[in-house]
């Protein structure tokens, strides 16, 4: 099928690919919302989920979200951080609003991304980003290796980031926040084929579409029961019908992502 593919680190890279999308299939990821950033969604404060983390340029230009896990520990996607260093990110806490100068900026002191990580298609989409120094928010629980549970289909996950409005379109300036039911790993197997792996993935998103993450999005956080169970990751195009948004799958990657908070 045709469209974007909402793996895109950058919001950047958006519109200097949506020609190209609208007449090539993609087979990897995208990151964000959909007909209103998180698609379907309403706005909301970074007060109310202290949490969510803006991951941004040295100028603090947003193009990911994270999640915080520990005051110096960001969980966000791998496809984000692939070429970047620690001179040219930074993470935002406690900003509701892109274009506002509040809460707590922090460098980045080192990148870890999963090594086997390639592409978002091909699993291992998780990355954890240290800070130079602590945030003074509330951080997430997250999944352990075995609370596979979490992920039985048709329960409700909560999605949230600042992400565009549709495949190629502009950015929410608030963040924006929804809900969405997980979804069974044949059925999105049958949406996405072999590019779906049950180990590393879950889906999560409406059969009739209309409510998802986008570009911008990527990295951000799947809720489950307050509890951080996926990464914003990929899938094909922003809320559409049969294509679910794909999560990273954390319990998956636990027991990595508590090592790297350890070191």
């Amino acid at each position: 099928m045709f469209g974007f593919n909402r793996a895109k680190k950058s919001l950047v890279a958006v519109a200097a690919t949506a020609a190209a999308a609208a007449a090539t299939l993609l087979g990897a990821p995208s990151a964000a919302a959909a007909p209103q950033p998180v698609v379907g969604g309403t706005t909301t404060t970074a007060s109310a989920y202290p949490y969510v983390m803006q991951i941004t340029t040295a100028s603090q230009s947003q193009f990911c979200g994270g999640t915080l896990v520990a005051p110096d520990k960001v969980v966000t996607a791998a496809h984000c951080m692939v070429g970047r260093s620690t001179s040219s990110t930074r993470v935002v806490g406690g900003r509701t609003y892109r274009n506002g100068s509040d809460g707590t900026v922090a460098q980045v002191s080192r990148i870890w991304i999963h090594p086997s990580y390639t592409s978002a298609t091909r699993g291992y989409d998780v990355a954890v980003l240290t800070l130079s120094s602590s945030m003074p928010y509330t951080t997430a629980p997250y999944v352990s290796a075995s609370q596979t549970g979490v992920y039985a289909a048709g329960t409700t996950a909560r999605i949230l980031g600042w992400g565009t409005t549709s495949s190629g379109g502009s950015s929410s300036n608030q963040l924006r926040t929804a809900t969405v039911p997980t979804v069974s790993d044949s059925s999105c197997s049958s949406s996405y084929g072999s590019s779906y792996k049950a180990s590393d993935m879950v889906c999560a998103g409406y059969a009739s579409g209309g409510v998802d993450t986008c570009q911008g999005d990527s990295g951000g956080p799947l809720m489950i029961n307050g509890v951080l169970a996926g990464i914003v990751s990929w899938g094909n195009g922003c809320a559409w019908a049969g294509y679910p948004g794909v999560y990273t799958r954390l319990t998956t990657f636990s027991d990595l992502v508590t090592q790297q908070i350890n070191s």
